[in-house]
């Protein structure tokens, strides 16, 4: 494998695979298989999933909701996503253990890095809910963050689309997608990988990004195979 060990980032809107809202079941066994197949070739997995399926923040505070309290409620959005995921990986075999950033012992272990670290070394998955368990900050920020804090060596961000382009895709059939491209050449062109937070924790740590359909069956083990999938952000 190219990568010891990832940080997977899932968007909660995925999950809701043909729905309007919530959890699809078949999104999440899915997502399990694609995921079961890298955990049996050794990777070690990190997960940090979002909670826009359920709640955003942002959308709560748009219609006069106090921002704070909206982004509390999409961190426990987070968690509720995390605890699908985590039944979804454990009947497909895997162990997993979900930490969150605000304090919820009864379902989840709190997050704890040197704790986190190990479970990783003993091949366990882990999720990470809640955020960063502060306000303002997106899941986004979160997965670098956890990412930099356990020490992965590459950010896996799967959306809806299979990489970067240089407009949106999906309204503009003559966007070219790049193969790779550098922070830099991100920021100097305006494109939209990450939110800006999260985006420059990552250069400055010289953390990688690679943005790729997370929906395409064999992706993401053939990323950690090393193969070219999606669009890599680098140095």
């Amino acid at each position: 494998m190219s990568y010891k060990r990832i940080l997977l980032k899932l968007s909660g809107e995925a999950l809701m695979g043909e729905r309007q809202y919530g959890i699809d079941p078949k999104t999440l066994a899915d997502y399990a298989s694609e995921i079961k197949q890298i955990h049996d070739q050794g990777v070690e997995i990190a997960i940090v999933i979002g909670g826009g399926n359920i709640f955003r923040g942002v959308a709560g505070a748009s219609n006069g909701m106090d921002r704070v309290q909206g982004d509390y409620m999409g961190m426990l959005a987070t968690v509720i996503n995390g605890m699908a995921l985590q039944g979804a990986l454990e009947d497909a075999g895997m162990p997993t253990r979900l930490q969150t950033a605000l304090k919820i012992e009864a379902i989840a272990e709190p997050y704890i890095k040197r704790r986190a670290t190990r479970h990783l070394e003993k091949g366990r998955i882990v999720i990470f809910g809640a955020g960063t368990g502060n306000p303002y900050f997106t899941t986004d920020t979160a997965a670098v963050l956890r990412g930099i804090e356990v020490g992965c060596d590459v950010i896996l961000k799967g959306t809806r689309v299979d990489g970067v382009y240089t407009a949106d895709p999906e309204k503009d059939t003559n966007a070219v997608k790049y193969d790779t491209i550098t922070f830099d050449d991100v920021l100097a062109k305006g494109l939209n990988v990450m939110d800006t937070t999260a985006f420059t924790l990552s250069q400055e740590n010289k953390l990688p990004i690679i943005v790729f359909d997370m929906n395409k069956k064999g992706n993401l083990l053939k990323i950690c195979n090393g193969e070219t999938v999606g669009t890599t952000v680098t140095i």
